[in-house]
C-alpha cells in the first residue's frame, strides 16, 4: 500500500520562505497529479497548488499565485512547494495528496493522502 511522507514544515516568522517535500513510496497507482492542500484552524481543507504529468499543467488558487511555486518529479512520485513571503494568514497544517485524475482540483480525486506538515508563520 502506497503512502506519502512530507517534510518541511515548522516555525518562520512573516516573510520568510520555506520549502515542502512530499515524496511517495510503496505500491501506487500510476499517479497524474500531486497537490497541497491546507487547513488552517476551523476552515475548509482547500487546495494551495496542484501539478499534473502528461501533459504538464499546474494549477495555484488565486490568494497563492506569484508567491508559491509547485514543482515535482513524476518519475519519483514527488512534489515540492516553494513559499515565499509567508504571512501568518497562511499558517495552517498543509497536506500532500496524489490523484489518478489528470489536473484534478477535487479534494474527492485525491486518493493518497499524507500525515501533514505544521506551518506556523509568525508576524
Amino acid at each position: 500500500q502506497g503512502q506519502l511522507v512530507e517534510s518541511g514544515g515548522g516555525l518562520v516568522q512573516a516573510g520568510d520562505s520555506l520549502r515542502l517535500s512530499c515524496a511517495a513510496s510503496g505500491r501506487t497507482f500510476r499517479i497524474y497529479t500531486m497537490g497541497w492542500f491546507r487547513q488552517a484552524p476551523g476552515k475548509e481543507r482547500e487546495l494551495v497548488a496542484a501539478i499534473s504529468w502528461s501533459p504538464s499543467y499546474t494549477y495555484y488558487t488565486d490568494s497563492v499565485r506569484g508567491l508559491i511555486t509547485i514543482s515535482g518529479d513524476n518519475a519519483k512520485n514527488a512534489v515540492y512547494l516553494q513559499m515565499n513571503s509567508l504571512k501568518p494568514e497562511d499558517t495552517a497544517v498543509y497536506y500532500c495528496a496524489a490523484s489518478s485524475v489528470w489536473a484534478s482540483r477535487n479534494r474527492q480525486d485525491y486518493e493518497y493522502w499524507g500525515q501533514g506538515t505544521q506551518v506556523t508563520v509568525s508576524s
